[in-house]
Protein backbone atom coordinates (compact mmCIF):
# COMPACT_ATOMS: atom_id res chain seq x y z
CA UNK A 1 0.00 0.00 0.00
CA UNK A 2 1.15 3.24 -0.93
CA UNK A 3 -0.15 6.34 0.98
CA UNK A 4 1.57 9.09 -1.62
CA UNK A 5 5.19 8.91 -1.74
CA UNK A 6 4.87 6.43 1.27
CA UNK A 7 5.47 2.87 1.38
CA UNK A 8 3.83 0.80 4.40
CA UNK A 9 5.44 -2.46 4.62
CA UNK A 10 2.53 -4.30 6.56
CA UNK A 11 -0.88 -3.26 6.40
CA UNK A 12 -1.55 -3.21 9.86
CA UNK A 13 -2.39 -0.04 11.52
CA UNK A 14 -2.63 1.62 15.34
CA UNK A 15 -5.83 3.73 14.48
CA UNK A 16 -5.67 7.42 16.20
CA UNK A 17 -7.18 7.10 20.23
CA UNK A 18 -7.22 10.03 22.31
CA UNK A 19 -5.84 9.40 25.15
CA UNK A 20 -3.73 6.64 24.82
CA UNK A 21 -1.92 6.56 21.31
CA UNK A 22 0.61 8.79 22.73
CA UNK A 23 4.23 8.24 21.63
CA UNK A 24 5.34 5.25 23.96
CA UNK A 25 2.27 3.86 22.94
CA UNK A 26 3.17 3.95 18.90
CA UNK A 27 6.60 3.09 19.77
CA UNK A 28 6.07 0.12 21.48
CA UNK A 29 3.13 -1.05 18.67
CA UNK A 30 5.85 -0.02 16.01
CA UNK A 31 7.98 -2.30 17.34
CA UNK A 32 5.88 -5.69 16.58
CA UNK A 33 4.78 -4.52 13.38
CA UNK A 34 2.96 -2.07 13.28
CA UNK A 35 3.20 -0.93 9.72
CA UNK A 36 1.38 2.38 9.91
CA UNK A 37 0.83 4.71 13.43
CA UNK A 38 -1.60 7.73 13.69
CA UNK A 39 -0.88 10.16 16.82
CA UNK A 40 -3.58 11.43 19.29
CA UNK A 41 -5.70 13.99 17.34
CA UNK A 42 -4.89 17.53 17.74
CA UNK A 43 -7.52 20.52 18.00
CA UNK A 44 -6.87 22.92 15.00
CA UNK A 45 -7.96 25.75 17.44
CA UNK A 46 -4.70 27.68 17.75
CA UNK A 47 -5.42 29.12 21.28
CA UNK A 48 -4.48 25.46 22.00
CA UNK A 49 -1.47 25.04 20.56
CA UNK A 50 1.32 25.59 23.53
CA UNK A 51 -0.92 23.88 26.11
CA UNK A 52 1.07 20.88 27.63
CA UNK A 53 -1.39 18.71 26.08
CA UNK A 54 -1.08 19.46 22.77
CA UNK A 55 2.90 19.90 22.74
CA UNK A 56 2.94 16.12 23.93
CA UNK A 57 0.55 15.13 21.44
CA UNK A 58 2.64 16.81 18.40
CA UNK A 59 5.91 15.23 19.88
CA UNK A 60 7.56 12.63 17.32
CA UNK A 61 10.94 13.38 17.86
CA UNK A 62 13.08 10.34 18.20
CA UNK A 63 9.78 8.00 16.58
CA UNK A 64 10.30 5.31 13.48
CA UNK A 65 7.95 5.66 10.68
CA UNK A 66 6.27 8.17 9.50
CA UNK A 67 5.05 10.90 11.44
CA UNK A 68 0.92 10.98 10.79
CA UNK A 69 -0.89 13.90 12.56
CA UNK A 70 -4.77 13.85 13.29
CA UNK A 71 -6.70 17.23 13.20
CA UNK A 72 -10.00 18.00 14.32
CA UNK A 73 -11.80 20.67 14.02
CA UNK A 74 -15.33 22.44 12.16
CA UNK A 75 -13.92 25.67 9.78
CA UNK A 76 -12.04 24.69 6.58
CA UNK A 77 -9.79 27.89 7.17
CA UNK A 78 -8.89 27.04 10.58
CA UNK A 79 -8.14 23.27 9.64
CA UNK A 80 -6.09 24.48 6.50
CA UNK A 81 -3.82 26.50 8.67
CA UNK A 82 -3.54 24.05 11.38
CA UNK A 83 -2.41 21.75 8.42
CA UNK A 84 0.18 23.82 8.04
CA UNK A 85 1.27 24.75 11.38
CA UNK A 86 1.61 20.80 11.93
CA UNK A 87 3.86 20.17 8.87
CA UNK A 88 6.12 22.98 10.01
CA UNK A 89 6.68 21.17 13.46
CA UNK A 90 7.98 17.81 10.94
CA UNK A 91 4.59 16.43 10.23
CA UNK A 92 4.80 13.90 7.20
CA UNK A 93 1.06 12.95 6.95
CA UNK A 94 -2.23 15.21 8.47
CA UNK A 95 -5.20 12.92 8.99
CA UNK A 96 -8.46 14.27 9.29
CA UNK A 97 -10.75 13.86 12.14
CA UNK A 98 -14.15 13.15 10.76
CA UNK A 99 -15.01 10.18 13.31
CA UNK A 100 -14.25 10.65 16.49
CA UNK A 101 -18.19 10.25 18.36
CA UNK A 102 -17.51 11.89 21.44
CA UNK A 103 -19.34 14.66 22.83
CA UNK A 104 -17.47 17.05 23.22
CA UNK A 105 -16.26 16.72 19.78
CA UNK A 106 -19.45 16.35 17.71
CA UNK A 107 -21.43 19.04 19.84
CA UNK A 108 -19.20 21.51 18.16
CA UNK A 109 -20.07 19.89 14.18
CA UNK A 110 -16.43 18.56 14.86
CA UNK A 111 -15.50 14.69 14.36
CA UNK A 112 -18.39 12.42 13.65
CA UNK A 113 -20.78 15.24 13.51
CA UNK A 114 -19.08 16.70 10.16
CA UNK A 115 -21.14 13.70 8.41
CA UNK A 116 -24.28 15.68 9.07
CA UNK A 117 -23.10 18.63 6.94
CA UNK A 118 -22.02 17.37 3.35
CA UNK A 119 -21.11 20.40 1.87
CA UNK A 120 -18.87 21.50 4.52
CA UNK A 121 -17.15 17.99 4.24
CA UNK A 122 -16.17 19.32 1.08
CA UNK A 123 -15.06 22.43 1.85
CA UNK A 124 -13.00 21.02 4.46
CA UNK A 125 -11.25 18.47 2.54
CA UNK A 126 -10.43 20.64 -0.53
CA UNK A 127 -8.84 23.35 2.03
CA UNK A 128 -6.94 21.07 3.86
CA UNK A 129 -5.63 19.37 0.92
CA UNK A 130 -4.62 22.73 -0.97
CA UNK A 131 -2.80 23.59 1.91
CA UNK A 132 -0.27 21.43 2.87
CA UNK A 133 2.44 19.33 0.26
CA UNK A 134 2.21 16.20 2.32
CA UNK A 135 -0.43 13.48 1.89
CA UNK A 136 -3.85 13.70 3.45
CA UNK A 137 -5.85 11.41 4.86
CA UNK A 138 -9.35 10.92 6.44
CA UNK A 139 -10.94 8.93 9.16
CA UNK A 140 -14.56 8.37 9.30
CA UNK A 141 -17.47 6.09 10.09
CA UNK A 142 -20.41 5.05 8.16
CA UNK A 143 -22.42 8.14 8.57
CA UNK A 144 -24.26 9.66 11.52
CA UNK A 145 -26.91 7.24 11.85
CA UNK A 146 -28.67 4.54 10.73
CA UNK A 147 -30.45 6.73 8.61
CA UNK A 148 -27.95 8.28 6.86
CA UNK A 149 -25.15 5.99 5.97
CA UNK A 150 -23.41 8.17 3.99
CA UNK A 151 -20.01 7.12 3.29
CA UNK A 152 -19.97 6.24 -0.56
CA UNK A 153 -20.42 10.32 -0.70
CA UNK A 154 -18.13 11.24 1.38
CA UNK A 155 -15.49 8.89 -0.24
CA UNK A 156 -16.38 9.69 -3.19
CA UNK A 157 -15.73 13.50 -2.12
CA UNK A 158 -12.16 12.46 -0.55
CA UNK A 159 -11.05 11.01 -3.59
CA UNK A 160 -12.36 13.96 -5.79
CA UNK A 161 -10.63 16.24 -3.23
CA UNK A 162 -7.32 14.61 -3.24
CA UNK A 163 -7.18 12.57 -0.67
CA UNK A 164 -4.34 10.00 -0.53
CA UNK A 165 -6.19 7.36 1.90
CA UNK A 166 -9.15 6.54 3.91
CA UNK A 167 -9.91 4.89 6.84
CA UNK A 168 -13.21 3.75 7.44
CA UNK A 169 -14.92 2.72 11.47
CA UNK A 170 -17.54 0.19 10.74
CA UNK A 171 -20.34 2.15 12.74
CA UNK A 172 -22.39 5.79 12.76
CA UNK A 173 -21.86 7.92 15.21
CA UNK A 174 -25.05 6.97 16.61
CA UNK A 175 -23.53 3.84 17.74
CA UNK A 176 -20.51 4.49 19.37
CA UNK A 177 -18.88 1.82 20.17
CA UNK A 178 -22.23 -0.06 20.85
CA UNK A 179 -23.50 -3.21 19.09
CA UNK A 180 -21.26 -4.86 16.43
CA UNK A 181 -19.17 -3.05 13.15
CA UNK A 182 -20.51 -3.59 9.73
CA UNK A 183 -18.32 -4.26 6.69
CA UNK A 184 -21.05 -4.61 4.06
CA UNK A 185 -20.86 -0.92 3.16
CA UNK A 186 -17.07 -0.53 3.33
CA UNK A 187 -16.45 -3.13 0.50
CA UNK A 188 -19.00 -1.56 -1.46
CA UNK A 189 -17.46 2.08 -1.50
CA UNK A 190 -13.66 0.45 -1.97
CA UNK A 191 -15.15 -1.24 -4.74
CA UNK A 192 -15.34 1.81 -5.93
CA UNK A 193 -12.65 3.72 -5.16
CA UNK A 194 -9.02 4.44 -6.23
CA UNK A 195 -7.37 5.41 -3.66
CA UNK A 196 -6.08 2.66 -0.87
CA UNK A 197 -8.55 1.78 2.36
CA UNK A 198 -8.31 0.82 5.90
CA UNK A 199 -11.10 -0.96 7.43
CA UNK A 200 -11.62 -0.54 11.38
CA UNK A 201 -13.79 -1.82 13.85
CA UNK A 202 -13.95 -4.70 15.98
CA UNK A 203 -10.61 -6.19 14.50
CA UNK A 204 -9.49 -8.42 17.66
CA UNK A 205 -7.59 -11.37 16.12
CA UNK A 206 -5.45 -12.38 13.15
CA UNK A 207 -8.40 -14.61 12.06
CA UNK A 208 -11.15 -11.36 12.33
CA UNK A 209 -8.25 -9.70 10.48
CA UNK A 210 -8.09 -11.89 7.75
CA UNK A 211 -11.54 -12.36 7.00
CA UNK A 212 -12.44 -8.64 7.25
CA UNK A 213 -10.21 -7.60 4.73
CA UNK A 214 -11.54 -10.72 2.99
CA UNK A 215 -15.05 -9.27 3.04
CA UNK A 216 -14.32 -5.90 2.47
CA UNK A 217 -11.10 -5.87 -0.37
CA UNK A 218 -9.61 -3.29 2.37
CA UNK A 219 -6.06 -2.66 1.73
CA UNK A 220 -5.08 -2.85 5.62
CA UNK A 221 -6.17 -3.46 8.48
CA UNK A 222 -7.03 -0.62 11.57
CA UNK A 223 -6.94 -1.87 14.69
CA UNK A 224 -7.82 0.21 17.94
CA UNK A 225 -8.92 -0.41 20.99
CA UNK A 226 -7.66 -4.25 21.10
CA UNK A 227 -4.34 -3.14 20.68
CA UNK A 228 -4.68 -2.45 24.49
CA UNK A 229 -3.48 -4.16 26.86
CA UNK A 230 -2.05 -6.24 23.72
CA UNK A 231 0.48 -4.53 21.50
CA UNK A 232 1.97 -7.81 20.29
CA UNK A 233 -1.17 -8.34 18.59
CA UNK A 234 0.03 -6.51 15.35
CA UNK A 235 2.75 -9.36 15.15
CA UNK A 236 0.35 -11.86 14.97
CA UNK A 237 -2.22 -10.40 12.64
CA UNK A 238 1.23 -9.30 10.30
CA UNK A 239 2.30 -12.90 10.73
CA UNK A 240 -1.44 -14.86 10.02
CA UNK A 241 -1.86 -12.30 7.05
CA UNK A 242 1.23 -13.85 5.23
CA UNK A 243 1.17 -17.23 6.25
CA UNK A 244 -2.09 -18.16 6.83
CA UNK A 245 -1.10 -19.12 10.78
CA UNK A 246 -0.14 -17.78 13.96
CA UNK A 247 3.40 -17.89 15.12
CA UNK A 248 4.82 -19.18 18.34
CA UNK A 249 3.01 -17.42 21.63
CA UNK A 250 4.78 -15.32 23.20
CA UNK A 251 7.00 -16.20 26.02
CA UNK A 252 5.33 -14.72 29.54
CA UNK A 253 8.97 -13.56 30.20
CA UNK A 254 9.13 -11.21 26.57
CA UNK A 255 5.88 -10.17 27.59
CA UNK A 256 6.76 -9.41 31.38
CA UNK A 257 9.20 -6.90 29.90
CA UNK A 258 7.20 -5.05 27.26
CA UNK A 259 4.87 -3.93 30.00
CA UNK A 260 7.78 -2.91 32.30
CA UNK A 261 9.42 -1.24 29.21
CA UNK A 262 5.84 0.39 28.60
CA UNK A 263 5.64 1.50 32.15
CA UNK A 264 9.11 3.09 32.13
CA UNK A 265 8.68 4.63 29.00
CA UNK A 266 5.28 6.66 30.20
CA UNK A 267 7.37 7.37 33.48
CA UNK A 268 9.76 9.06 31.45
CA UNK A 269 7.12 10.80 28.65
CA UNK A 270 5.05 12.41 31.34
CA UNK A 271 6.80 12.85 34.51
CA UNK A 272 5.92 10.76 37.42
CA UNK A 273 2.92 12.31 38.77
CA UNK A 274 1.02 12.35 35.15
CA UNK A 275 3.04 9.04 34.24
CA UNK A 276 1.88 7.01 37.14
CA UNK A 277 -1.84 8.38 36.38
CA UNK A 278 -1.85 7.63 32.58
CA UNK A 279 -0.21 4.34 33.49
CA UNK A 280 -3.09 3.33 35.25
CA UNK A 281 -5.32 2.77 32.87
CA UNK A 282 -2.48 0.47 30.89
CA UNK A 283 -1.51 -2.00 33.59
CA UNK A 284 -5.57 -2.67 33.54
CA UNK A 285 -5.93 -3.37 30.34
CA UNK A 286 -2.56 -5.81 30.53
CA UNK A 287 -3.69 -7.38 33.99
CA UNK A 288 -7.31 -7.79 32.42
CA UNK A 289 -5.49 -10.85 30.77
CA UNK A 290 -3.62 -12.24 33.73
CA UNK A 291 -5.27 -14.68 36.95
CA UNK A 292 -5.65 -12.14 40.20
CA UNK A 293 -4.97 -9.43 37.42
CA UNK A 294 -7.85 -6.82 39.23
CA UNK A 295 -5.37 -7.43 42.28
CA UNK A 296 -2.16 -6.21 40.72
CA UNK A 297 -4.85 -3.28 39.16
CA UNK A 298 -5.57 -1.93 42.25
CA UNK A 299 -2.64 -2.20 43.84
CA UNK A 300 -1.47 0.03 40.89
CA UNK A 301 -4.16 2.37 41.41
CA UNK A 302 -3.41 3.21 44.62
CA UNK A 303 0.94 3.38 43.93
CA UNK A 304 1.73 7.40 45.02
CA UNK A 305 5.12 6.89 43.09
CA UNK A 306 6.64 5.81 40.09
CA UNK A 307 8.71 3.35 42.04
CA UNK A 308 5.85 1.77 44.14
CA UNK A 309 4.03 1.59 40.71
CA UNK A 310 6.32 0.06 39.07
CA UNK A 311 7.91 -2.32 41.81
CA UNK A 312 4.15 -3.51 42.26
CA UNK A 313 3.92 -4.96 38.93
CA UNK A 314 6.99 -5.99 38.30
CA UNK A 315 6.71 -8.38 41.41
CA UNK A 316 3.21 -9.03 40.32
CA UNK A 317 4.47 -10.12 36.92
CA UNK A 318 7.25 -12.16 38.59
CA UNK A 319 5.60 -14.43 40.89
CA UNK A 320 2.91 -15.21 37.71
CA UNK A 321 6.68 -16.19 35.91
CA UNK A 322 7.33 -19.17 38.52
CA UNK A 323 4.81 -21.20 36.53
CA UNK A 324 3.83 -19.21 33.55
CA UNK A 325 5.03 -20.03 30.23
CA UNK A 326 3.01 -18.02 27.56
CA UNK A 327 1.28 -14.83 28.27
CA UNK A 328 -2.68 -15.81 27.52
CA UNK A 329 -4.13 -15.28 24.60
CA UNK A 330 -7.77 -15.27 23.97
CA UNK A 331 -7.78 -15.89 20.10
CA UNK A 332 -5.22 -18.50 20.74
CA UNK A 333 -7.17 -20.08 23.11
CA UNK A 334 -9.92 -20.79 20.26
CA UNK A 335 -7.82 -22.32 18.16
Amino acid sequence: MNIGSFSVGTPVALAPMAGITDKPFRILCRSFGAGWAVGEMLASDPSLRHTAKTLRRSDFSGEDGVAAVQIVGSSPEVMAEAARYNVSLGAQVIDINMGCPVKKVSNVLAGSALLKDEPLVGRILEAVVKAVDVPVTLKTRLGWDGDSKNLPTVAKMAEDAGIAAIAVHGRTREQMYRGEAEYGLIAEVKGRLNIPLWVNGDIDSPQKAAAVLKQTGADGVMIGRAAQGQPWLFADVAHYLQYGSLPPPLPFQTASATVLRHLSAMYEFYGETAGVRIARKHIGWYAAALPQGETVRQTANRAGSAAEQYGAVAAFLAKLAEDTVFWPCRYREAV
